[in-house]
């Protein structure tokens, strides 16, 4: 088979990958993209999109049932699983023929395979057990993503354990489920099932739920899943499961003490794992530390001409993550002056449960623990105009600056759609605003956005609506 040459070779079509295939064409350079299953990545099919699809149903149904607020009424208000199921997939479907619409359009030359290194430079490409191709480039991203941990004891069968592709695609409505993680995954699930109707137990190992936000948010969003009658244990492990025909018993350890819970369905949520099998990185440079490749700022691998991005390099585990570094890795590939390294902290956080949960930066612990002196403002959505009228008004907005500079260290909030809020700090963080613009900036009324200005200025003891 003859060999194809291209200047650059991207294994893996998720979010990094397609991106970054498409940035380097946009540069010049002739470029390949191999992937497997399908474009768009576990984000576009199995992830982020789809599940978006599926919380915007469950938001409508919690709507229904809450109409007489709003002057309305409805009888035998229902759902179909099934409707709400495929309209989650076709969703997916028509976003990842819109990627092979852009890489088509932007002349990357796509290989349906199993991308995997095997020399200097060179990559081979099987599909099934068949090669399919053999390319060389000077330069290989690595951009295949990761998959949901398995624990033992905990496994995913497919019927009574679900991972997150059985759960979303339910072939029938449980009535009852333990959700194992209350991170962002198992969070948006434990929410999706229960305001579809489902008796919800969120099970977590940590303290509290959402462990990775702000302890005051993780607070609030739990005293808002046990109003909306979900069960939380935390400081809880799974020690085993016992099935039955149809449900799952299982036996949970929590604060010492050890109860049984039973319920027609599990879902696994504990974390994910690299996929850094069959990539061919034996005899390489290439370090692999917990599942992850170890890169450098530039996401240089230690093998001189390999990259890697996205999920593969380890957290924060976001498909907006994995764009930033794609584009960030070809134009230092391609020479363009001013790259500047991902900074971290600059990257917003996003989950999409009711209510919803976004950040950017430090929490209050973490910029205590950096040394830092502290303002901290907060502002609720019960003293916004919008949120009441919304119908919305359980909130938070929590700003934390530096006492001494004024730079914004970091933004928390929780609330009905702060996950689109979250950008006007993410932009203030990245041009190094300090509290006077923000202060000084003028924010639309009526808005859920002025909660963000009065939290603001309550750092600053100049809060008007509260």
């Amino acid at each position: 088979m003859a060999e194809q040459a291209f200047d650059l070779i991207v294994l893996g079509g998720g979010p990094g990958g397609y991106v970054a295939a498409i940035r380097a064409s946009q540069l010049g350079m002739k470029v390949a993209l191999v992937e497997r299953e399908n474009l768009g990545g576990i984000c576009l099919n199995w992830g982020c999109i789809p599940t978006k699809a599926l919380l915007r149903s469950s938001e409508i149904n919690h709507l229904l049932h809450t109409l007489d607020a709003y002057g309305f009424s409805a009888d035998n208000i229902k759902f179909d699983i099934g409707k709400i199921v495929k309209r989650s997939r076709a969703v997916a479907a028509q976003l990842s023929g819109g990627v092979k619409h852009l890489l088509r359009k932007n002349k990357v030359t796509v290989f349906d395979g199993q991308g995997r290194l095997s020399g200097k430079g060179k990559v081979a490409v099987t599909k099934d057990g068949k090669s399919v191709a053999e390319l060389a480039a000077k330069h290989i991203i690595l951009a295949t993503g990761a998959r949901a941990r398995t624990l033992p004891g905990l496994e995913a069968d497919g019927k009574l354990v679900w991972s997150y592709r059985e759960a979303m695609v339910p072939p029938a409505m449980p009535k009852s489920l333990i959700v194992i993680g209350s991170g962002a995954i198992g969070a948006e699930f434990a929410s999706f099932y229960l305001n579809l109707g489902a008796k919800v137990t969120l099970v977590e190992v940590m303290d509290r739920v959402l462990p990775v936000e702000d302890a005051e948010i993780s607070a609030f969003v739990a005293k808002a899943f046990a109003k909306q009658g979900m069960q939380i244990l935390t400081n809880a492990k799974v020690q085993g499961l016992r099935k039955a025909a149809d449900s799952v018993t299982a036996v949970i350890e929590a604060n010492g003490k050890v109860q049984e819970i039973t319920a027609d369905r599990v879902i696994s949520a504990v974390g994910i794992v690299g996929n850094v099998e069959d990539l061919g990185l034996e005899g390489t440079g290439v370090k692999v530390e917990r599942t992850h490749v170890v890169i450098d700022e530039y996401c240089r691998t230690g093998e001189p001409g390999v990259y890697a991005i996205g999920d593969l390099t380890g957290a924060p585990w976001l498909a907006h993550k994995a764009s930033h570094e794609g584009v960030l890795c070809v134009e230092k590939i391609a020479g363009i002056e001013g790259v500047h390294p991902l900074n971290v902290q600059n990257i917003p956080g996003c989950t999409y449960c009711r209510p919803q949960v976004a950040s950017v930066g430090l929490t209050e612990a973490a910029a205590k623990q950096a040394g830092h002196e502290l303002k901290v403002g907060r502002f609720p959505f019960i003293g916004n105009g919008k949120a009441i009228a919304m119908g919305e008004p359980e909130g938070l907005v929590k700003t934390i600056f530096d006492a001494k500079t004024g730079e914004l260290l970091g933004a928390h909030m929780v609330g009905p759609e702060v996950t689109e809020l979250i950008q006007g700090y993410t932009i203030a963080k990245t041009m190094e605003t300090t509290e006077v613009e923000l202060m000084h900036s003028i924010f639309p009324h009526p808005t859920i956005s002025e909660t963000m200005h009065e939290s603001v200025l309550d750092a600053y003891g100049q809060v008007i609506h509260m």
